[in-house]
């Protein structure tokens, strides 16, 4: 006969599980019927539940997979060769010259990464971003602040800082390209009408550089103050009630309540815009084509000039830049990621 012991005993009272630790660790590995409880189970279970979403999901995967994914994989594999324009593949007439690039490894990190060129285009870049997004933000919040007031002709203000954001990017750019023109433009006219000498605009390196930086601003504020318009409603007008029946000046009540209730808000239009600005290849293009010089010349302009513009054309070292490109980017966003979570932030 069976003696209970004073452990089991007390585990069957508690309506415990008296078949061992071994036992019960392998049942806990379990689902309910006895499946893997893993990622794959998760996975299955998912897709059996929500299948009609993972099908209307199905064809835009498939598009960005073709879209975005091949030309990716692509450009990696282009960056471990040495493919110029003398040795891809081309046609000549009716004769089929076939590729003679070979596979070279890192080598075109190296040199990148060993060049002056590669980290002042980087430096500019850095300080082209900086500017920009700060400016464009600090604007965008006061636009939008003022604009969320009750006031007369509030609609017609907003319809009007919303119109560079609805006029198509190049265009804009034309049309300040021919503002800034050193001879004709109508900036210089109006100060020669002052009796102040023409400024040369997109002829003068620091120029240049205050110029473009100020023509992507323009294009930005639209969507950063639209979007901060959008956070500011959502605000609860009773914080600012209590807060102003409690003696809070108006530093007080944007410190303590506009900026924490704009905080999800403004974490993921920095981020956008962050990355926006870092790629913004048509402001840098057509206004400057990275002139004078190189001095407005950024990352992703440069690698357009190797595969586009210089003789011979350089595939493979544009590929490699297009690669560090992104492997920046993906940085910043870890980096951006871990310090949002430090503060509490769900990103």
């Amino acid at each position: 006969m069976a003696v209970d012991t004073p452990s089991q005993s007390v585990a069957e009272a508690a309506g415990g599980d008296t078949r061992g630790p071994a036992r019960r660790a392998g049942r806990s590995k379990s689902g309910p019927k006895g499946g893997p409880k893993g990622s794959g189970g998760r996975a299955k279970r998912s897709l059996a539940t929500h299948w009609y979403a993972w099908a209307m999901v199905a064809p835009v995967v498939v598009v960005i997979g073709v879209i975005i994914g091949y030309p990716l994989v692509r450009g990696i594999y282009l960056s471990l060769t040495d493919a110029t324009e003398r040795n891809v593949a081309r046609s000549i007439g009716v004769n089929e010259i076939p590729a003679t690039y070979e596979f070279v490894g890192l080598e075109n990190y190296k040199t990148a990464l060993s060049s002056s060129q590669f980290f002042d285009t980087l430096g500019w870049t850095l300080v082209w971003t900086v500017a920009c997004v700060s400016v464009t933000f600090v604007l965008g919040l006061t636009l939008a602040n003022m604009l969320n007031r009750k006031m007369a002709g509030r609609s017609a203000y907003r319809m009007l800082i919303i119109l560079p954001w609805a006029v198509p990017g190049f265009v804009s750019v034309f049309a300040w390209r021919f503002l800034y023109d050193e001879r004709r433009g109508l900036l210089n006219q109006v100060l020669a009408g002052g009796g102040i000498d023409a400024v040369p605009w997109l002829n003068d390196p620091t120029m240049a550089k205050l110029s473009v930086i100020a023509v992507n601003v323009w294009l930005g504020v639209p969507f950063m103050m639209v979007a901060l318009l959008g956070g500011l409603q959502s605000i609860p007008g009773e914080l600012y009630e209590a807060a102003e029946m409690d003696g809070a000046n108006a530093w007080q009540r944007f410190r303590n309540i506009t900026m924490p209730g704009l905080r999800s808000v403004s974490t993921t239009v920095v981020l956008l815009s962050t990355i926006w600005t870092f790629n913004m290849f048509p402001v840098i293009f057509l206004l400057t084509r990275g002139g004078p010089g190189e001095a407005t010349q950024i990352l992703v302009t440069q690698a357009y000039k190797f595969s586009f513009e210089i003789s011979p054309r350089d595939f493979a070292q544009s590929s490699t830049w297009g690669v560090l490109i992104l492997v920046l980017l993906m940085l910043f966003a870890a980096v951006y990621r871990r310090v949002l979570r430090k503060q509490g932030e769900v990103w």
